[in-house]
């Protein structure tokens, strides 16, 4: 009986031994890397998704190697989805002729460098002219907007300014005419690159007597007018006055 009782007591003895050995072993390893997306702060951007540009918050617990490290570098990494709504630069405003010749009704953006006061929008009247400080009228009628500058640095030079710089550009055009079988007859302004057919459209169509094939242009300038029986496809310039017939069957 004393031995098999020592002997029961030396297993137990054992194998409490290697319990807390293998307790105290599991204490002392490390964790193993942890990777979480940190929570979105507000409302709005549960519903619309982080701003355009900014990187997907990532929190790695810890930097060792493995698959979640590398997956959560990816995920640092890669750009964010684009939000909804998000529309691309949209292109820049119509360059306009610089050949295109200057007439009553065009308004235009007239900038002398350093001069506040000379630098505004000005119109051209019924004359052909705009009226600035200093210098009064200036003719503009069948002057390209670099040879209206050259005139009023020229004007300016005279007495006024010892160098001026300016620049000339176009703030919109003389406006068109459209007459006869259209919904809206009357006078619109006029659209860069414009053709017969687009009047015809921004005067609500043709009326249901219009002959639709070809209409008549009548174009003006400073040498006189010219009058053309011409396609809906034919280009339109500033002033023009478009002519729609009627059909006689």
């Amino acid at each position: 009986m004393p031995v098999a009782r020592a002997f029961r007591w030396s297993i137990l003895a054992a194998s409490l031994a290697a319990s807390a050995a293998l307790t105290l072993g599991g204490c002392m390893q490390t964790a193993g890397p942890v990777a979480y997306v940190q929570p979105r702060p507000d409302l709005d951007s549960m519903a619309y998704g982080q701003p355009y540009g900014a990187p997907q918050p990532v929190v790695v617990a810890n930097s060792g190697g493995g698959a979640i490290a590398a997956l959560s570098n990816s995920f640092a990494s890669s750009p964010a989805p684009m939000p909804v709504g998000y529309a691309a630069p949209m292109p820049g405003p119509v360059r306009y002729d610089a050949s295109y010749h200057l007439d009553a009704g065009d308004k235009l953006r007239v900038v002398v460098y350093g001069q506040e006061g000379l630098t505004n929008s000005y119109a051209i009247d019924a004359g052909g002219s705009i009226t600035m400080p200093l210098i009064g009228a200036v003719p503009a009628r069948g002057r390209t907007t670099a040879g209206l500058a050259g005139e009023i640095a020229a004007r300016l030079r005279n007495g006024y300014i010892r160098e001026p710089s300016v620049a000339v550009e176009i703030d919109s055009y003389r406006p068109f005419f459209i007459l006869g079988e259209v919904s809206a007859p009357g006078q619109y302004p006029y659209v860069p690159n414009m053709s017969v057919e687009s009047a015809v459209a921004i005067a609500g169509g043709f009326s249901p007597r219009a002959k639709r094939d070809v209409v008549t242009v009548t174009h003006t300038e400073a040498g006189g007018s010219m009058r053309a029986v011409v396609p809906l496809g034919t280009p339109l310039a500033p002033g023009d006055t478009v002519f729609v017939g009627e059909r006689w069957f």
